[in-house]
């Protein structure tokens, strides 16, 4: 991976019962949030007055979780396959060694949310197929030229997806955004920044080639986004939740994601 609102309301994943769409739990205030926090997209299929304390037990909202949950578990394990590569091209055995653990931290991830798809009575196998092609695609179109572009591509790439699924959680019940929560990048994040900053001042002829290339991946990275919401309904719903608040809602979330990108790319000494 709080923006949007209606003068409908509806009872929230979370039970709160703040204002939301007709017939999809609440979201926060339209506009993005100043401290960085990508926006709530809010619109998630509803959870019934019956089932707010599970709202899992919801089917329809059980579903969207899956299919939301199947593609952070394909991430994940794309995450791993692709760190694990990468790692053998690395210029020391320090760098091979700081690449594994990442990659063993990915796959971590991916077996706590097939725990969780499980307790759902879905197969990770079932969970993730829908979104095998496309997310395979995407790495098709982002192969890295070298070592650092691998660098960078993970760095972009995997704080995108952690500001995306954390735009999503505050909408999400307890026990989805406490697993969500868990699915981020941590110290992984902080390491991949200064093993860039360490290579960008011994050689500074990488800066404009990884700027122009981190501009690429956040590109290829929303345009990822939208491609899936539309592919899958209960994505969809998700994303564009109606016509009339398509474009709030979307250019929202996507603008905030722009500004976390920029951020941590002038932290680098980047132009984004």
């Amino acid at each position: 991976m709080n923006n949007g609102s209606s003068n409908s309301t509806a009872l929230s994943a979370t039970g709160q019962g703040r204002s939301a769409p007709t017939g999809v739990p609440a979201s926060g205030a339209p506009g993005a949030a100043t401290d960085g926090r990508v926006p709530s997209t809010g619109p998630v299929p509803a959870v019934p007055a019956s089932a707010a304390e599970d709202a899992l037990a919801n089917p329809r909202y059980a579903r969207f979780v899956t299919d939301l949950l199947g593609i952070v578990a394909y991430g994940e394990l794309s995450g791993f396959e692709r760190l694990s590569s990468d790692a053998r091209f690395s210029p020391s055995l320090a760098d091979r060694a700081n690449l594994g653990r990442l990659a063993v931290q990915e796959f971590e991830h991916f077996e706590r949310v097939g725990r969780f798809v499980a307790e759902l009575g879905v197969t990770i196998d079932d969970a993730m197929a829908p979104f095998q092609s496309s997310i395979d695609a995407f790495h098709e179109r982002t192969r890295p030229g070298d070592w650092y572009e691998s660098l960078m591509k993970a760095y972009v790439i995997d704080a995108f997806s952690g500001d995306f699924y954390r735009s999503l959680a505050d909408s999400l019940d307890p026990r989805t955004r406490r697993l969500i929560s868990t699915i981020d990048s941590g110290e992984g994040a902080a390491q991949l920044q200064r093993r860039l900053k360490e290579a960008l001042a011994d050689d500074p002829r990488l800066a404009s080639r990884l700027a122009l290339w981190g501009r690429r991946l956040v590109g290829e990275a929303l345009t990822q986004a939208q491609r899936v919401g539309f592919e899958r309904e209960y994505l969809a719903g998700l994303l564009f939740a109606d016509e009339a608040n398509q474009t709030q809602h979307t250019t929202a979330l996507f603008s905030q994601l722009t500004r976390n990108h920029s951020r941590r790319m002038s932290a680098l000494g980047l132009t984004a």
